[in-house]
């Protein structure tokens, strides 16, 4: 398959590595340091159309495609991955409303999402229901012309400064995933309010939180889709987000592969550099190999995604070996450097550390090859 870069898309690369070189590596230790959301910086992302990539322009989007949103979030992600992850979730919430929302609904909450005048957020996990959403418990019940919510969903990306939340919730008991449904949730709304505010291992420049719904009132015409469409709808958000998180985790694969290469050029040691080692040699080869095979599944699934065919197996393939070699990378990557790595002020101690979720969230190692196992038995 050839993925030679159009010039549109190379030039939306070059921009996103510029802007990311200038605005955000410089100060990403710090911000991680002091658990800073740099909401200055996403204002300035959204300017450069980052925030609603695959979203037409009449929306609010930049209508730029997968493969260059991939190619703009991995240079982002290079820089720091917590503004990466804020804005592979940013793209997520917008596609639900595009997809499955009514024309009012989108021209209120899908054009400010998808323009980066507003930033969106993604509702499905809860305290009991991670890779199983049918042990769903919220639940959301219809009374006269509004629903009404109750439940508390956590990890919620975003949630500290999203106005607009997309909601996963049970509309009918007994009928597992069939018995969700979406809705449009707006941060004011009575009955809602943010709870916990996690103090997490890494992706400190980002916000996740605990949303309580406690009898949160949400109009009827929030719903998104049909009563019953929810877990299609969620389904269909992580598909794109799966290519979100494989972009996000090539993107810090690529600085473990620098921050080694650049270590092992000039460290010395027995008299000559640390790249002269052939075991270091190994490790940098193992490293580019990876990054390479991860950069052409990612590109794949994102390829489809834009000629608008089935991309299920194929993001959930870049997904899953994405993030697993980043772990693997980060891994070696800290080994070349030794002690140094593992002191704070370090990028590759950051770099290690916000690798770790990657195999955790928008569905895990495991779901995703439940998710490829299924697939494939299909064809």
């Amino acid at each position: 398959m050839d993925y030679s870069l159009s010039e549109e898309q190379h030039l939306v690369q070059l921009m996103a590595r510029d802007f990311a070189k200038k605005s955000i590596e410089p100060f990403a230790l710090d911000w991680d340091k002091k658990k800073i959301f740099p909401a200055h910086v996403l204002k300035e992302m959204a300017s450069l159309g980052f925030m609603g990539m695959m979203i037409p322009e009449s929306y609010g989007g930049s209508n730029t495609g997968a493969i260059t949103y991939s190619l703009a979030l991995q240079e982002i992600a290079y820089a720091d991955a917590g503004i990466g992850v804020t804005m592979s979730v940013a793209n997520l919430a917008c596609e639900p409303i595009y997809k499955f929302g009514t024309e009012a609904q989108r021209i209120k909450y899908l054009i400010p999402l998808a323009s980066g005048e507003k930033l969106g957020a993604f509702c499905l996990t809860e305290p009991g229901a991670g890779s199983d959403p049918s042990s769903m418990r919220t639940k959301a019940v219809l009374k006269d012309d509004r629903y009404i919510l109750n439940g508390t969903k956590i990890f919620i990306t975003n949630g500290e400064y999203a106005p607009i939340f997309i909601v996963i919730a049970r509309t009918m008991e007994g009928g597992g995933n069939r018995g969700l449904s979406a809705f449009i949730v707006e941060k004011d709304q009575p009955g809602f309010s943010i709870g916990t505010v996690e103090d997490k291992m890494g992706l400190r420049s980002s916000s996740t939180t605990e949303v309580i719904l406690d009898d949160c009132i949400v109009p009827q015409e929030n719903l998104l889709g049909k009563e019953g469409d929810g877990f299609k709808i969620a389904m269909t958000a992580l598909d794109s987000g799966r290519i979100g998180i494989a972009s996000q985790s090539l993107g810090m694969a690529r600085a473990c592969l620098d921050e080694a290469k650049n270590y092992a050029l000039q460290r010395k040691q027995f008299g000559k550099t640390l790249s002269n080692f052939q075991a270091i040699q190994w490790m940098i080869a193992d490293i580019a190999t990876h990054i390479n095979a991860a950069y052409h599944l990612t590109l794949h699934a994102a390829f489809l995604k834009d000629l608008k065919e089935p991309f299920t197996k194929e993001a959930s393939m870049a997904k899953l070996f994405a993030s697993e070699s980043l772990n693997q990378i980060a891994y070696k990557a800290l080994q070349i450097f030794g002690g140094y790595g593992y002191i704070k002020d370090s990028k590759i101690e950051k770099l290690y550390r916000d690798a770790r979720v990657t195999t955790i969230y928008e569905g895990t190692s495991e779901v995703q090859r439940i998710v490829i196992a299924r697939e494939t038995f299909l064809i």
